[in-house]
């Protein structure tokens, strides 16, 4: 492949021990970052790319988001902004949709959904099942997801399937026999929803276990919709993450201080359902790892932008900019257990983001307005010829 040097960058945040470089310059060859450093020290390249002042900092990883689906909730979230509360049980209505859908409709939608990440700088995202809840949905949803990305996470136990509603623990043993079976090919993680309304911990812990013996690691949503047993058993199956942690107590957060479990948090759930907050701030000070994602899905948190969920972060979690962009990069490899993503340094992956802005603070300082101008993943252009396209 051709080597390419990055020059003219104002600030590279590296989110490594190298920190923040003034005047920097990167080189990409076949694939992976093969220097950083200042630009009057930089080597030769077989091509140049200046960026002119701009600021640069690693793709996002958005390590938690809901793609395989069809349909929307429009009428939905209309209804919440009237006031109507929200509860997990709207997931039904996407089940329904997403089961009369063709592959083709379901590979469209993920392809679609997937080219907005990496236009707003995720170079890097997990997809979740969830919308199928029978064998063959879950395992086509897993199988189409699998030609978009390496991180798919078996979700049968998003909640209870319809035909199941008067059988809980049937569906549990569907979603840890045959089910798992027929999806545990075509994914890496398995996820539950341990939360009112979904799975209780002792549920939780039984499918989490099953994943596990098939070769999957886990993960969990856990204490989005009030305080419940979710984060502990996510730290007890030493999961890589507990998403959402909307409602903890002291325990909860000594537990995930104490563990490598990440507190991946999803402020567009809140801002899309009028909840609560988490508090990162809490969070932060007790020394969790911290992570950012979209969660996109249709019900609660259709977005794919990963700069609005860091200004939400930053005013409404109260974390600053700084703690923001590392929760979105490196916080997001750490929830995916990846090393060589949400940093750049040698021998990292090339995924790296050209903001057209002199510093990745204007991320939270300029809600709402792109300020992606290139992208590029595994050393390919994959956004932007220079300055937003033009």
């Amino acid at each position: 492949m051709t080597s390419t040097l990055v020059t003219g960058i104002g600030l590279l945040s590296t989110q490594s021990d190298e920190g923040d470089i003034l005047d920097a310059a990167l080189v990409m060859d076949d694939g992976r970052v093969a220097w950083v450093g200042h630009a009057d020290t930089a080597p030769s390249a077989d091509e140049s790319v200046d960026v002119d002042g701009r600021a640069v900092i690693p793709g996002f990883v958005d390590s938690h988001a809901h793609l395989a689906f069809a349909g929307d909730r429009a009428a939905e979230f209309s209804a919440r902004m009237a006031g109507t509360a929200y509860s997990a049980g709207g997931i039904r209505s996407t089940v329904d949709a997403t089961r009369a859908a063709s592959d083709d409709t379901l590979r469209a939608n993920i392809a679609r959904l997937t080219e907005e990440l990496l236009r707003s700088g995720s170079t890097t995202f997990e997809i979740k099942s969830g919308y199928g809840l029978t064998t063959v949905d879950e395992a086509r949803s897993l199988r189409i997801a699998q030609e978009f990305t390496d991180h798919t996470t078996f979700l049968g136990a998003h909640v209870v399937a319809p035909e199941f509603a008067d059988d809980p623990a049937g569906y549990v043993a569907l979603v840890t026999g045959q089910m798992l079976d027929a999806c545990a090919p075509h994914a890496r993680w398995i996820d539950v929803f341990c939360d009112r309304g979904a799975f209780d911990g002792d549920q939780a812990r039984e499918v989490l276990a099953a994943g596990v013996r098939a070769g999957l690691s886990p993960r969990v949503h856990a204490n989005q919709l009030q305080r419940g047993p979710g984060v502990q058993v996510a730290v007890e199956a030493g999961a890589a993450s507990a998403d959402h942690c909307t409602h903890l107590d002291d325990h909860d957060v000594a537990a995930l201080a104490d563990s490598a479990t990440v507190a991946t948090l999803l402020p567009g759930a809140e801002f899309s359902t009028r909840s609560p907050y988490p508090d990162a701030r809490r969070l932060l000070d007790a020394g969790v790892t911290v992570a950012i994602a979209t969660d996109c899905n249709p019900g609660s948190s259709y977005t794919t932008s990963m700069p609005f969920c860091i200004a939400l972060a930053v005013r409404e979690m109260h974390m600053t900019p700084a703690e923001a962009l590392t929760a979105a990069t490196l916080g997001g490899a750490c929830a995916l257990r990846q090393d060589d993503i949400g940093r750049l340094t040698v021998g990292s992956s090339a995924d790296l983001v050209v903001l057209d802005a002199p510093d990745p603070i204007h991320l939270a300082y300029r809600p709402g307005v792109d300020l992606i101008d290139r992208v590029w993943r595994r050393g390919v252009r994959v956004r932007g010829t220079g300055h937003r396209d033009r």
